[in-house]
């Protein structure tokens, strides 16, 4: 079962609808469609809403340290609710899938992605669950922190919408920790 459901993104109005946002913009989505109502947690650094379907209640956390720091926020609320990492779920954007693929997994690297690096580094491993939100690479010679930290095309923001329209089919799913066959569903 899923009990914290991690948004990756920035803090702040410059970067709420970038393409390295798109944990933060999914997370969103949930917290209208399961009755979460943000509010401001400072001893986590971060934004927190309670969600619930049927029985289960979950988390949803934005950290707020940027996304270089993610973990700190993650690490302190898993310690301070005891949930063990395979009970997690973190949503960001991937640069190796075209816009509008999302894909779930469990465990494995970071990729680079320093948000990533960071909640496997204040966690202590990897095996928690990613949704992995397909944003696409740049055009070569263009810079990827410009890429990441910018808008999506009008085109690239209705695929992405899709994506999170074909997430949230499996969210029911993927909360009751029936985790393997909304992968073997998703990932096709």
């Amino acid at each position: 079962m899923i009990k914290l459901i991690v948004g990756l993104g920035n803090p702040g109005r410059q970067y709420e609808k970038t393409r390295h946002n798109a944990g933060f913009l999914f997370l969103d989505r949930l917290a209208s469609e399961y009755g979460g109502v943000w509010l401001k947690e400072g001893r986590f650094q971060a934004l927190a809403a309670e969600g619930f379907l049927a029985a289960n209640r979950f988390i949803l956390l934005k950290p707020e340290t940027f996304m270089n720091r993610s973990g700190y926020s993650v690490g302190k609320v898993a310690r301070y609710y005891k949930v063990l990492p395979e009970e997690i779920l973190v949503i960001h954007d991937e640069l190796d899938f075209d816009v509008g693929v999302v894909k779930l997994k469990k465990d494995g690297g970071h990729a680079g992605h320093n948000g990533l690096r960071d909640i496997i580094d204040q966690l202590g491993s990897r095996d928690f669950y990613r949704l992995r939100v397909g944003v696409g690479r740049p055009a070569a010679g263009k810079v990827l922190a410009d890429f990441v930290l910018s808008e999506p095309s009008k085109t690239e923001w209705i695929a992405m919408n899709m994506a999170f329209d074909v997430a949230m089919g499996f969210i029911p799913e993927i909360i009751a920790g029936n985790l393997s066959a909304a992968m073997n569903k998703m990932n096709i």
